[in-house]
């Protein structure tokens, strides 16, 4: 953390530990009210006070991230919410545990640095469990707590995986001996290739011998020569020559034992290339399948995941798992899962219907959502998670990309229903009518084909209407080597991961066709866009040998369900390859995705298809004129933060300021419509409860008025339940982000979409 970053922690946490202060003051006095027995009104009045009390210092806590003083104060405001329905109690036991609690948060704010100690954690458990025996009126009995029922909301229904025997090793360790294990595949083809030069030395050594003849040939021309009686400078030529017989006898003696030394190391390296190869093949397959894990290892806390999300969202759902016994590579296990996560999350979000109206739709009350793992041909394995919901609707992904100009009309009426569907991965492509801390932001599946893609697999998705939606992953085996072809484009050579080759073909210069400034090729009757790789890679132009007898090869390359045609200047063989990092100093470099050694010693760029075509597409697109708005771009856009409690206000404040934006402050809903009918702004951020006028009724003023009805509103709250949430988008909110999941990059990245 920079020092100014330092500076501004120390005078945030100041400001919450006086807030704090003044925040148990109010509520000591409010409880000493309540236990003396005040008439209606003022308990009413008191209840209503310290209720607020606790909910903004909750606030301040979530605010700098005081984790034990939330739930303390989450507790405390469920057991004040409680008392405003049903009348507080008489009795002075039942304010012991609530003078406790506030005796413990002074005690975690006097020791601020250790609040979230592992002593201090034991403690505010223990404290939480005691309220919420007060907040339900339960006597503390042990044996009650282990009756309680269990948590509904997920049903598990999983294979039991096989038991194996096992030795427990470090992961690191593993990892260093499978690196170990891969540069021995460069040492099996630097062998291979010190075995084909050797050959070649082989061969150049027969055609000396063959040339040794050819001279003897002619030395008997002119030995015959010179046992003629002829004059002159013929005679003295061939007396010149008469001593080669020897010198030549002596070479070709050198040259046949040269051939047979080179034959016969040849043969030897053969048998062990063959035989060192089988060895450097087993090892390292043997290493690939220690590197593997069961999903199950993955998969474990799904259940509660589903069951969490569930809850918040009033829905019901089973969880079914099949082949969780199915292993993979763990760093393929440990890349996709974010993806899977994220996949499961959209089920219950955007596939499972409430119960509700699943009866109506004549679906049982509980949906269903299944992630189903399987093996497939030649080291791969497919995970499918699946819902039984609603489905996706494919007219309403077209809608929308087309009104967020993701594409245009024209494409949208001519795309067919697959390739509507396929649109939700696109960035910015949602159906969510609001943006909440679960989905609304169009970046969630996108980002969960980059993933899936960078581990190696391929992302596909189909779904029926009112039925369900089904995701299907293809991922490998594992990632230790992959089999890559060898081409050369302006001289530099390139590996393109075999994987992503569709097709290798050859055409006549003369089919290349260029339509609206684009190079396009014909293949079985279909065009393609055509690049050539050196031009995208960014190579000068260079003269190849071969270049211009006529016909150009290609490779079809595909990612993202986009194929691009990338011509070439030598195409080469096809080999298993390891892939190397570039190092921390190159650890983003575009078009490539690291490099290979070769037999030869030289290394070579393994070229990153997705980044190619990307590349492609953008340098033979036309650039668009540049508008008013991008010149206008140095204007601050200008945000109005509503917050009552001054911890997260002044919070919000620093984020929003630290990113570059204009920021005013209102404490409450009055306040912030003052201020909107005097100021102009692009965007407000604000709480829900709010003394005077709450964040729900802020909104609607806003939408029902003239003049700020289009503008942008984000509720950040730590209202969890649904019902909120519709009110949410009931009132006209563009975004609902809970506190108890707020982080500053998603707040950051959803004004960015809004503004």
């Amino acid at each position: 953390m920079s020092d100014t970053g330092k500076d501004f922690r120390k005078r945030l946490i100041a400001t919450f530990i006086t807030e704090v202060d003044e925040h148990l003051k109010v509520l000591s006095d409010g409880l000493l009210t309540l236990e003396k027995g005040p008439s209606a009104s003022i308990q009413k009045e008191t209840l209503e006070t310290i209720y607020r009390e606790t909910h903004s210092m909750k606030g301040a806590a979530r605010a700098v991230s005081m984790s034990n003083i939330e739930s303390i104060c989450q507790s405390l405001e469920g057991i004040f919410a409680d008392w405003k329905a049903k009348g507080n109690p008489t009795s002075p036991k039942s304010f012991d545990p609530i003078y406790d609690a506030l005796q413990t948060i002074r005690l975690f704010i006097s020791d601020i640095e250790q609040e979230q100690s592992l002593k201090y954690k034991a403690q505010a458990a223990e404290l939480i469990r005691r309220l919420s025996r007060t907040e339900t009126g339960m006597a503390e009995n042990p044996a009650q707590a282990a009756e309680a029922a269990p948590a509904q909301g997920y049903k598990l229904i999983r294979e039991q995986p096989p038991r194996l025997d096992s030795v427990r090793i470090g992961v690191a360790k593993l990892k260093s001996l499978l690196l170990q294990a891969e540069e021995m595949l460069s040492f099996k083809l630097a062998a291979n290739q010190h075995y084909t030069n050797i050959r070649n030395a082989a061969g150049i050594v027969e055609g000396l011998k063959n040339e040794l003849d050819a001279a003897r040939r002619q030395i008997k021309t002119l030995r015959y020569r010179a046992e003629k009686p002829v004059k002159g400078r013929m005679r003295r030529e061939a007396a010149q020559h008469l001593n080669l017989p020897d010198f030549l006898g002596r070479t070709e003696l050198h040259i046949k034992s040269i051939g047979n030394s080179l034959t016969s190391i040849a043969g030897s390296m053969k048998q062990i290339n063959r035989s060192q190869g089988r060895h450097i093949d087993r090892l390292l397959n043997d290493m690939k399948h220690a590197m593997l894990l069961p999903f199950s290892a993955l998969l474990e806390g799904f259940p509660m995941l589903v069951r969490d999300i569930a809850r918040k969202q009033d829905k019901e759902a089973d969880l079914l798992i099949e082949g969780e016994a199915v292993e993979i590579d763990r760093r393929i296990l440990e890349e996709i899962k974010d993806p899977l996560i994220h996949l499961v999350r959209n089920c219950i979000d955007h596939g499972i219907e409430t119960p509700d109206i699943r009866v109506a739709n004549k679906k049982p009350r509980r949906g269903v959502i299944a992630i189903s793992i399987s093996h497939l041909d030649s080291g791969y394995v497919e995970v499918k998670v699946s819902d039984d919901g609603k489905g996706i609707d494919a007219i309403k992904i077209k809608e929308f990309a087309v009104k967020n100009e993701i594409i245009s009309q024209e494409e949208a009426d001519s795309m067919n229903k697959d390739a509507a569907i396929s649109l939700i991965f696109q960035s910015g492509v949602s159906t969510s009518p609001i943006i909440t801390d679960i989905s609304g932001r169009g970046l969630g599946l996108a980002i969960v084909r980059e993933k899936i893609e960078k581990a190696g697999g391929i992302t596909t998705v189909s779904t029926i209407p009112n039925a369900g939606t089904t995701f299907r992953l293809k991922l490998p085996v594992t990632i230790a080597t992959f089999r890559g072809v060898l081409v050369k484009s302006a001289g530099q050579p390139f590996i393109i991961p075999i994987a992503q080759v569709l097709k290798t073909a050859r055409v006549k210069d003369e089919e290349i066709k260029t339509v609206e400034n684009k190079e396009t090729v014909i293949l079985n009757g279909r065009p393609l866009a055509f690049a050539r790789l050196g031009t995208v890679m960014g190579l000068p132009f260079k003269k190849v040998a071969g270049r211009g007898s006529g016909f150009t090869t290609f490779l079809l390359l595909s990612a993202e369900e986009k194929e691009i045609a990338f011509g070439v200047d030598e195409l080469g063989e096809e080999q298993e390859v390891t892939v190397k990092g570039l190092g921390r100093q190159l650890i983003r470099v575009r078009n490539i995705a690291g490099a290979v050694v070769l037999g030869s010693g030289k290394p070579v760029p393994v070229i990153n298809v997705k980044d190619l075509i990307w590349s492609a597409v953008k340098t033979s697109a036309i650039a668009p004129a540049p508008s008013i708005a991008t010149e206008e771009a140095g204007e601050e856009n200008k945000i109005l933060v509503v917050e009552d409690a001054i911890t997260p206000r002044m919070l919000l404040k620093n984020i929003l300021e630290s990113a570059g934006y204009l920021v005013r402050t209102a404490v409450d809903g009055i306040d912030a419509i003052t201020i909107l009918k005097t100021e102009d702004f692009d965007l407000v951020v604000s709480d829900i409860e709010m003394p005077r006028m709450d964040g729900f009724e802020l909104t609607s003023r806003i939408r029902s008025d003239k003049k700020l009805g289009d503008m942008p509103v984000v509720l950040v709250t730590a209202l969890e339940k649904s019902e909120d949430r519709e009110r949410g988008i009931d009132a006209g909110a563009n975004a609902y982000i809970v506190k108890s999941s707020f982080d500053q990059s998603n707040l950051l990245e959803v004004i960015k979409r809004l503004i």
